[in-house]
């Protein structure tokens, strides 16, 4: 237990100082994992001392719990709109591979941080958040599998579908040193193979999932 004094504790919180702890304690985590930084770390990101930081969210670790569900919830959320749409479902499937690349674009982080941090003993845990119930619940697998009777879609089950989609919608970001390593590209050539590798990969699922031309 904290002990933050008389005065600290009269201290009324404040929204806008929370949403700089937050996006602070982002930076750190995306950049060095739960283990690689400390309290006082994050306080110095956010120009703030760590007895602040640890008024507003008690301890690193709820303040890494915080932001590993939203950042998880965010990446959700950009999808469940497509998803409850009334667009066909090969659109659906084309825009959500469109969408992802956008989000990973603009978080590069992202899935090194999730990959890393979901092995650790007390990571957060993922199955609390129900994101499969949720995309469920848009009745978009329902739709799949109505489109696979009907002839329209590939018959294959959903959970492979979705390893082979983030397989390869997720791999060139999380294996980005090794490919600009390999192949001495520069950040700009990166981000123009990564326009080229999202095309194929919307070609390429399009192409096995929906093989029959309406």
């Amino acid at each position: 237990m904290f002990n933050f004094g008389p005065e600290m504790t009269k201290t009324p919180k404040d929204s806008s100082t929370e949403e700089k702890i937050k996006e602070a304690a982002r930076r750190v985590f995306m950049a060095k994992g739960f283990d690689g930084c400390s309290s006082r770390e994050i306080a110095r990101e956010a120009g703030m001392n760590v007895a602040l930081v640890n008024y507003y969210f008690r301890s690193k670790s709820q303040l890494f719990q915080l932001i590993f569900r939203s950042t998880l919830e965010d990446f959700l959320l950009s999808m469940m709109d497509i998803f409850e749409s009334d667009m066909p479902l090969e659109n659906k499937v084309r825009i959500f591979i469109e969408r992802e690349y956008e989000f990973l674009s603009r978080h590069p982080e992202m899935p090194v941080f999730i990959m890393s941090e979901i092995r650790r003993e007390d990571a957060c845990e993922i199955n609390n958040m129900n994101m499969v119930e949720r995309i469920a619940a848009t009745g978009v697998f329902d739709e799949a599998l109505k489109a696979q009777e009907e002839g329209r879609m590939r018959k294959i089950d959903i959970i492979s579908t979705m390893i082979i989609m983030m397989a390869n919608c997720q791999f060139p970001f999380l294996a980005s040193p090794l490919i600009k390593g390999m192949h001495k590209l520069t950040d700009e050539q990166f981000e123009q193979q990564l326009l080229l590798h999202k095309q194929y990969v919307t070609e390429m699922m399009m192409g096995y999932l929906f093989p029959v031309k309406q």
